[in-house]
């Protein structure tokens, strides 16, 4: 066992070919949806491919965990406990859930996440989840270093934290927009992402504020220079966000990290990397050339302004310069980065809207396009959201990840052995029986052994070492050495494969400890039976149904979020004496959405209510299940 506190990065898997992407470049664990269930509809996978990522992130001591976090109805439980087997048996190491109404079933022994729609923002919810048999818990992406230190001395689960890609405006779990306005409930995974949508704000005197801009969308998270602060607070897992993102930001973004976390570790005494391996990629790693909204550490070092990309929900690009020259098909680019046959490019139109195109042919600083956009003028700034040469990097295979290895090549009394053992301290060995034959050319003779002995390059291996321990240098054929180090590195695969051991689950504290809060309203996000049961075992006096079940008829909160609007155009009561929290209203066509802000918790309310012929439940809640229960 290696000594120091291991330090996890995790990664998102769309599918199996993009799990074993992210082991490959470097992750400590992936996460992953099942067949179902998985909080991400379009993104389900089946059991067989769990099977095959696990067999490989286990080689590499990394984990798997299966998404199994939806809120589900009470016909639905049955399958999602079929689906918690399911991946137990295909080799999972943990399940991220939201409902606890699966803590009321017949799970098997496998550690429970919290997922982050479970909204962990204070020491008490988090102390009861861990105290309810949850091993591991992602914090609320809004926290800041203190409120992370205050969790962190509560609790011993170990803190996971997002600390790069898309952000959820709402506090996760905490948004009912789509529901309300479409029937796509985001707790069940089929979020109509309506904060990526224009809207004109308005005060309360109906004056406009601002007009047609993206007012809820987010720059996405790069905690890229809190690393350091994030491991001095507590946080144990770095998570990526990112199921549906392509395969080269799975790559690109995983590498990233990996370098960072990694030298980082060289610095601080007492820290490890989860799993095993080292790296080595045939790109650098740039976080900026794969999709984002612009940067951000959201609230991880306070409130800010600069948190929001109102102008576009889309990828821009990366900066590279402005038009000099137009031609016919053609223009001039003033800047000093290369271009490249394919690459797409980006700017902004009169009207702000973000246009694209893509370059046919590069010559030097020009650029040869089938039609040039009418808006295209000298002094356009430029973005490139899609530079071609990067992506055919990554198209390829782009990282080999290996685990150090020491060989120890030494006699027997019937000829000779070899002993291998890799970082996580593993052993294996062979034996080779062969007559002792000296060699005639001793040092041509000890180069040959180290270099047969060396070859793993079909193999997850790396010599670190390679010891020969002879009495002199012997004549061994070159076959036989390739046949002893095959047969010593299957039994070495072998060892490594028996010695996995899976985390075990953690055990609620008896009695059952109390839920933090007494009552729990449509928040909770309670939608089926055994998810009341669980809160009426903790102590729940009040619990009412879920958003979804549709008997929230009124203007209610459909999104509670720490970003302001008022802050952001400088217009919070604690910016600007004399000013008041009055109401303001969001418009998108004929939607409306009022703001109401909280500035004693320092939050914005968006409400709302049930758009007429919002989607009924597939299955009703059962009589028994509905309405407030004492």
């Amino acid at each position: 066992m290696k000594a120091g506190v291991p330090i996890e990065l995790l990664a998102p898997a769309k599918n199996l070919e993009f799990g074993l992407a992210a082991i490959d470049h470097g992750a400590d664990a992936v996460y992953i949806g099942g067949p179902s269930f998985g909080a991400r509809a379009s993104a389900g996978n089946p059991v067989e491919d769990i099977e095959r990522l696990a067999a490989h992130a286990h080689r590499y001591r990394a984990k798997v965990l299966v998404a199994l976090n939806t809120i589900l109805r009470d016909d639905e439980l049955e399958n999602a406990r079929r689906v918690a087997w399911q991946a137990w048996e295909a080799g999972a190491d943990a399940l991220i859930v939201q409902d606890m109404g699966l803590l009321e079933l017949d799970l098997p022994p496998i550690q429970l996440h919290a997922s982050t729609q479970c909204d962990i923002r204070t020491p008490e919810k988090a102390r009861f989840l861990e105290q309810a048999g949850f091993s591991q818990i992602v914090l609320a992406r809004e926290l800041d270093l203190a409120q992370i230190r205050e969790i962190a001395a509560a609790t011993s689960a170990t803190l996971e934290f997002f600390i790069h890609g898309a952000l959820c405006v709402s506090y996760s779990g905490q948004c009912y927009i789509s529901h309300a306005h479409t029937g796509r409930s985001a707790n069940r995974g089929e979020c109509s992402q309506a904060c990526r949508l224009p809207y004109t704000l308005t005060d309360g005197d109906g004056q406009v504020v601002v007009q047609d801009k993206h007012l809820l969308s987010m720059k996405d998270n790069n905690q890229t220079d809190n690393l350091p602060a994030l491991i001095e607070a507590g946080i144990r897992s770095f998570k990526i966000e990112g199921r549906l993102k392509d395969l080269s930001y799975v790559k690109n973004v995983t590498a990233w990290y990996r370098r960072r976390l990694d030298a980082l570790m060289a610095e601080l005494p007492g820290f490890r990397p989860a799993s095993s391996g080292r790296c080595r990629y045939t790109f650098d790693p740039q976080p900026d050339k794969t999709f984002n909204r612009g940067a951000t550490d959201y609230f991880v070092g306070g409130r800010q302004q600069d948190i929001a990309a109102f102008d576009t929900p889309k990828f821009a690009g990366e900066p590279i310069g402005r038009v000099g020259a137009v031609g016919h098909h053609w223009f001039d680019i003033d800047g000093d980065a290369p271009l490249h046959n394919g690459d797409g490019l980006s700017f902004f139109d009169d009207h702000e809207e973000l246009v694209g195109l893509r370059i046919n042919r590069a010559e030097g600083r020009r650029a040869f396009v089938t039609a040039l956009p009418p808006e295209l003028a000298v002094g356009t700034r430029l973005y490139r959201n899609r530079d071609q040469e990067f992506e055919r990097l990554l198209e390829k295979k782009s990282a080999e990840r290996r685990i150090g290895l020491r060989l120890v090549f030494g006699e027997t009394p019937a000829g000779f052995r070899l002993g291998l053992t890799d970082e996580d301290g593993v052993s294996a060995g062979a034996d080779l029986p062969l007559a002792k034959e000296p060699a005639q050319h001793a040092e041509r003779a000890l180069a040959a052994i180290r270099e047969n002995l060396g070859k793993l390059g079909n193999t997850l291996y790396a010599a670190d070492d390679i010891a020969l321990e002879i009495a002199q240098p012997w004549f061994i054929p070159a076959s036989a050495l390739n046949g002893l180090r095959r047969e010593a590195v299957e039994k070495l695969d072998a060892a490594r494969l028996a010695a996995y051991r899976r985390p075990a689950r953690a055990v609620p504290v008896e009695p059952p400890p109390a839920f933090p809060q007494g009552d729990l309203s449509y928040l909770g996000n309670v939608y089926n039976q055994k998810a009341r049961e669980f809160y009426t075992r903790h102590g729940v006096r009040l619990i009412d149904d879920a958003y979804e079940c549709n008997n929230e008829k009124g203007l209610v909160s459909l999104m509670i979020t720490k970003h302001c609007l008022r802050y952001s155009f400088n217009l919070c009561p604690k910016q600007v004496k004399g000013i008041r929290p009055d109401p303001m209203v969001l418009m998108n066509g004929g939607e409306k959405l009022d703001l109401r802000f909280d500035c004693k918790r320092c939050e914005m309310h968006v409400v709302g209510k049930l758009k007429k012929g919002s989607r009924i439940p597939l299955m009703p809640v059962p009589a028994t299940a509905a309405g407030k229960v004492r």
